[in-house]
């Protein structure tokens, strides 16, 4: 009989993989292969829309790592499948994460090919992780990268996120907010986010507020009344005649009128705002602030800040919550070594560069230059960017994960890149990323080693 829950949780997120991986398990098991192995994740090519992308995703991994068990029912149901031996399932049910993890800080701009984070453990141990270890960093890289790029184009002005509403499925929706706020998003309108996470909330009015009263301004008085410093909603029917109604309303109110702002949420918003501000500040309405939203993204936002319209905030949905442009990444989880030996695949475009590596980020002054991706025990020039988070299974201080400092290290970092690799077009050149030649001649090693005619 199918399980009645369809949420994951503690007890059955293990089975939350790819069947392929309890079959290799298995395998592994029958043949003895659970020696130490190091598997490394990374996207092997940025989209054309991306110069950089902002990791992202490892308080997760590293929580599910440290409780990863399969309970009883876990196993009960593997048992149904007919595939699994009996003393397998047995051995799967003590199995616990032991291995080490390296990884870059939630929040570090990446590129081509570095790794976002190294697993070092028995093969199977790191084997089993794989599928959520990808979709987990998958979606939060996906949408961290996503939203630097909005608040980059918003050039400090407030950004809210909008987008729970159609994005794809609850984990995704709260896993977003915890990404955008580390992206440089000051709010989210997902309550549940904001309590898990301690974000702050935001929210308007919907315009089915204002359609069930029979007169706009009695809306409009009805809802200051009860949430005085609120933002009004102004395009239900005529969005000017609406900014005029709100100053009937500060009229009507006098030194009762707190309300704060006017939403714009249709047409040309650049235009209207101008419009707006002109209204507004001819009643003395000055303090009002005008906020905006409606199918925007970075681009959508860069020229409306290109066109200095007095808007000081958006509202970000869709655009933002699925990265509409850039959906999925080319990610890889691949096997880099195994029982002491560098590993490779010699499959056209997708090479691996084998063993444990780490990123050397170089600077002239304040502003990242180039990377260069190393072996690990190769001492070069620049900033090491991968560090260890979890050892012997256990999370090491710097895998303690900290929201706001991850923020602020993700704004610090962006900061430190090109001003061309911050832009939202193009980046040209793109930021370099160069391999060291003691990874090269491993990288040769290792391709001799499967290929020796090479």
């Amino acid at each position: 009989m199918a399980a009645r829950s369809s949420w994951v949780d503690d007890k059955n997120v293990a089975l939350l993989t790819d069947l392929y991986q309890f079959t290799m398990l298995q395998a592994y098991w029958q043949e003895g292969l659970t020696r130490e192995a190091t598997f490394s994740l990374f996207t092997r090519r940025l989209p054309r829309q991306r110069n950089f992308l902002l990791a992202c995703g490892l308080a997760d991994v590293l929580e599910y790592l440290e409780k990863l068990r399969f309970s009883s029912q876990s196993i009960e149901f593997l048992a149904t499948l007919g595939l699994f031996d009996a003393r397998f399932l047995e051995w799967l049910a003590e199995l616990r994460f032991t291995g080490a993890v390296r990884a870059v800080p939630e929040g570090t701009p990446i590129f081509t090919g570095e790794p976002i984070l190294e697993i070092t453990a028995p093969l199977p141990e790191a084997q089993v992780i794989e599928t959520f270890v990808m979709n987990q960093v998958h979606l939060q890289t996906v949408l961290a990268s996503k939203a630097a790029r909005v608040v980059l184009a918003a050039d400090g002005r407030r950004i809210v996120d909008f987008g729970v509403r159609r994005m794809h499925g609850a984990d995704a929706g709260i896993k977003a907010a915890r990404a955008f706020r580390i992206a440089g998003v000051d709010a989210t309108s997902n309550v549940l986010a904001g309590q898990l996470y301690g974000i702050p909330v935001a929210g308007t009015v919907a315009h089915s507020y204002v359609q069930a009263h029979d007169d706009e301004l009695e809306a409009f008085r009805a809802f200051a009344e009860l949430y005085p410093e609120t933002i009004l909603l102004v395009d239900t029917y005529d969005t000017l005649e609406g900014v005029r109604k709100v100053v009937a309303l500060a009229e009507e109110l006098g030194s009762a009128f707190h309300v704060t702002g006017v939403r714009l949420d249709s047409g040309d918003l650049a235009a209207l705002a101008v419009e707006t501000r002109a209204i507004l500040d001819a009643a003395g309405l000055e303090r009002v602030e005008i906020f905006a939203s409606s199918g925007l993204d970075e681009h959508a936002i860069a020229k409306i800040v290109d066109r200095d319209a007095p808007i000081l905030g958006f509202g970000v949905g869709t655009g933002m919550g699925v990265a509409f442009d850039a959906p999925a990444l080319d990610m890889a989880y691949k096997l880099t070594s195994y029982a002491g030996r560098g590993r490779t695949k010699l499959s056209t475009g997708k090479a691996i560069l084998p063993g444990l590596k780490q990123i050397y980020r170089q600077e002239e002054g304040s502003t990242a230059v180039r990377d260069v991706l190393a072996q690990a025990s190769e001492a070069l020039p620049g900033r090491p960017l991968l560090v260890e988070v979890m050892k012997n299974g256990a999370r090491q201080p710097a895998g303690e994960v900290d929201l706001d400092a991850a923020r602020e290290r993700a704004c610090d970092e962006i900061d430190r890149l090109p001003e061309r690799v911050r832009g939202i077009e193009p980046a040209n050149p793109p930021y370099p990323v160069e391999i060291s030649a003691g990874l090269e001649r491993a990288h040769g090693s290792a391709i001799r080693e499967v290929d020796p005619a090479t």
